[in-house]
């Protein structure tokens, strides 16, 4: 009797050996910690490839909305990082060093910069190598403990979900400014739509700094309930309060690049040039001359 092909079933396809191809293998800067279980295909010898972009990822970078959101960076980091399950949980200790992994996978490892000198104003354009910013990455030692006396308080970084919220927040800021700049409301409705505007950007701080907490040790002993720990939050001193906010903050500064000792082209002025993750030019290539 002769077997009917099963139509469901997966068949290879001729052209897999066409696919693409790790280009480089890395080691994430959290050496996997503060991952939640199942967000990370955890590999033997902590090496994880990493694929060039797709036409269709590079279109992903290019939708407003979606670069809003985050999502389409979520997609491409599925797409060129499949070692990360669940990119939303992923900390800001491993962001932006994969999204340069990404970037050397596809463009390679230098990177031409636009910078307008700070004393005549001229636009320059400067090459770098990326792979500076990935060495200080990889020695960056990220301290999970704030000392607020008697209580010792663990934090994790912000997840990329937690960052994008914070992004949204800054733009809550800057839409509550608009508001009270408007000529044409009167007093009473920018009042009221401070007021709601204020509450949102309150209640989001405070429920992102208490996320980031996953234990407060007290002379009793550890707690670690999410629900006991947002309500000490919303009741702590202050100064406890700023000691976790001002942690959470240097521990992101420490993650900062910046090309040193750069030379204007014009005026031969000597700086500093700061490297930004924005996504919308961080992908950007210039076609060849």
């Amino acid at each position: 009797m002769n077997q009917i092909p099963n139509q469901n079933q997966t068949q290879k396809n001729p052209l897999a050996g066409w696919f693409r191809q790790p280009k480089i293998y890395v080691r994430l800067p959290s050496k996997g910690k503060f991952y939640p279980q199942n967000a990370l295909d955890r590999s033997a010898n902590d090496e994880y490839p990493v694929y060039s972009m797709t036409a269709k990822d590079e279109l992903m970078f290019k939708t407003p909305d979606a670069l809003l959101t985050g999502q389409s960076t979520v997609e491409v980091i599925k797409s060129c990082f499949p070692a990360l399950l669940e990119p939303w949980s992923m900390p800001s200790l491993d962001l932006d060093f994969v999204l340069i992994a990404i970037r050397i996978a596809t463009y390679g490892d230098r990177m031409d910069v636009d910078c307008k000198c700070p004393k005549c104003s001229a636009e320059n354009t400067y090459p770098i190598s990326l792979q500076p910013w990935m060495d200080m990455f990889n020695n960056f030692e990220y301290n999970d403990t704030v000392h607020a006396d008697p209580l010792t308080i663990k934090i994790r970084p912000y997840s990329y979900q937690e960052t994008t919220k914070i992004s949204l927040k800054t733009m809550e800021q800057q839409k509550l400014f608009s508001v009270i700049n408007d000529e044409e409301l009167d007093d009473e409705v920018k009042l009221e739509k401070f007021g709601k505007s204020f509450v949102k950007i309150t209640e989001l701080t405070i429920d992102v700094i208490a996320d980031c907490i996953t234990g407060i040790e007290t002379p009793d002993g550890v707690s670690t309930d999410k629900a006991q720990i947002k309500e000490f939050i919303n009741n702590c001193p202050k100064d406890i309060f700023d000691k976790i906010q001002i942690h959470l903050t240097s521990m992101r500064a420490g993650m900062e690049f910046k090309v040193k000792n750069v030379a204007c082209g014009e005026c031969s002025t000597v700086f500093d040039i700061p490297i930004t993750m924005d996504n919308s030019n961080f992908f950007a290539v210039r076609s060849p001359d």
